[in-house]
Order: structure tokens, then C-alpha cells, then sequence
């Protein structure tokens, strides 16, 4: 199974952390999927047992797994290039005050970063790790 990350499409810091990743991912083992697409809410069902009703987190599935909020963020970390994979340690901060700082950048994201009308179209460079 792939590295996936569902993120919220029309969300340009979402949008912001997709192109990164795209950057700092060099096994290029990491895919993506919008939370808006079908397969994306299918993934979500698969792995997360919480209904989805808002778009407040990515989900991050790596082994079968799903993963939401800082954990998500902390476990894909660990597949980018140094240094970012050394954001990892945060791991040993409890995930009541980690989440505690992603929900509130989760709330604020539109209003600080804006919104799209619709989701990116990736670079034909990118496009096979767009799952659609």
C-alpha cells in the first residue's frame, strides 16, 4: 500500500503543504487525494472512524493505517528530506496540546490563507501521484 495524503482541495495552505511535500519527498513515494474527490472520501472511510463532516484535518494512511491532525503531520514528516524529517521528535509532545495548535490553524486557515474555487490541477510532472 502507498504513502497517502487526503488533504482539503480547495484550501490553498493545504494546496501549499501538497506542493511541498512534492518538493521534499524525493522517493516520490507519497500520493495524494482530495477529501472532496470519491476515492478520497472512500480512503477516509477506510481509515478513519470518525464520520467526516468538515474538512478540518489531512489524513495521512501509511500500512493501512490512518492518522488526523499533528499525528498525521508528525508521521509524514518522517518521510521528507532532512531536515524536516527531524519535525518528528514533536512526536513526545501529548496529542491533547498538539492538536490543541493544529485545530486552531485548522479554524483559521481560510481566513489566513484563503480559498480556492476548486482544486489544483497537478503538473503533468506530478499527475501520477494524484489519485483521481
Amino acid at each position: 500500500m502507498h504513502k497517502i495524503i487526503l488533504f482539503d482541495g480547495v484550501c490553498n495552505l493545504c494546496d501549499g503543504v501538497v506542493q511541498f511535500v512534492l518538493k521534499h519527498n524525493t522517493r516520490e513515494d507519497i500520493y495524494f487525494a482530495s477529501l472532496q474527490s470519491e476515492i478520497g472520501k472512500k480512503l477516509y472511510e477506510q481509515h478513519i472512524s470518525e464520520p467526516l463532516q468538515k474538512l478540518d484535518t489531512f489524513v495521512y494512511i501509511e500500512k493501512e493505517c490512518g492518522y488526523t491532525r499533528s499525528t498525521a503531520a508528525l508521521k509524514l514528516a518522517k518521510n521528507l528530506n532532512a531536515p524536516w524529517k527531524a519535525l518528528t521528535v514533536f512526536i513526545i509532545v501529548p496529542r491533547s496540546i498538539r492538536d490543541k495548535v493544529y485545530n486552531w490553524v485548522a479554524i483559521n486557515r481560510y481566513t489566513w490563507f484563503g480559498k480556492k474555487e476548486s482544486c489544483m490541477i497537478p503538473h503533468p510532472k506530478w499527475k501520477k501521484r494524484f489519485l483521481c
